[in-house]
């Protein structure tokens, strides 16, 4: 699975181009906390297709954010943006190197789920890495981390492959549980044997995406 270079609205999958709720051009856009549909009682609210969860090391900060758009950014601090602000959550006590992590996530990612699968595409001014069950090597005990340069964008979850996974045996999961249905993303800090961190839950910052629709 190679990245590939992040381009304007137009679907990864060489099908019709699919509007998103951000710019591409990083112009600065609302920050808005997320809005509850619950809130009004003649709302039907509709299924989210996945939740993320925002960790430092290995602490879960605010809640889950469920996600019902096609795409959702999520980010650190922007005068004016929708989505999922990072920046918002607070905690008590962190680290310097969370704190020299958390400044470096910037714009962050753009998450879009497509035909073909979920696509992050990489908003920031540093490097991602993500890892995901379709990323690992097929019959491969080792644990695959992609490096997503600023700019690019890699499908971190291919449907397809996903579905054929779902017969075969459990890999081993030394970082905890394994789920089958589940992306993990790290912001400038890398993870796995390539890199002094062995786990994910050694990164300051990371998020894990949890789809809802393959459960």
């Amino acid at each position: 699975m190679s990245v590939r270079r992040q381009r304007p609205p137009s679907n990864p999958t060489g099908q019709a181009a699919v509007p998103l709720p951000l710019p591409w051009n990083n112009t600065r856009v609302p920050c808005a906390c997320p809005t509850d549909a619950s809130m009004s009682p003649d709302a039907t609210k509709p299924s989210h297709w996945c939740s993320v969860a925002y960790w430092e090391h290995r602490t879960r900060v605010g809640r889950l954010y469920a996600v019902y758009d096609q795409a959702v950014s999520i980010f650190y601090d922007l005068p004016q943006g929708s989505g999922f602000c990072l920046g918002q959550l607070n905690l008590e006590q962190r680290s310097e190197s969370v704190r020299r992590t958390r400044s470096k996530i910037g714009f962050g990612i753009l998450l879009s789920k497509e035909p073909d699968g979920v696509w992050a595409y990489n908003r920031g001014e540093h490097p991602i890495f993500v890892n995901s069950p379709t990323l690992d090597a097929p019959g491969g005990r080792a644990l695959v981390v992609r490096k997503v340069p600023p700019g690019y964008s890699i499908k971190v979850f291919d449907f397809e492959r996903s579905g054929l996974l779902q017969h075969g045996p459990e890999p081993d999961a030394a970082d905890g549980p394994y789920d089958p249905n589940s992306v993990r993303i790290s912001f400038a800090k890398g993870w796995g044997p390539c890199y002094s961190r062995q786990f994910i839950t050694s990164c300051p910052c990371w998020l894990e995406i949890l789809l809802n629709n393959h459960r």
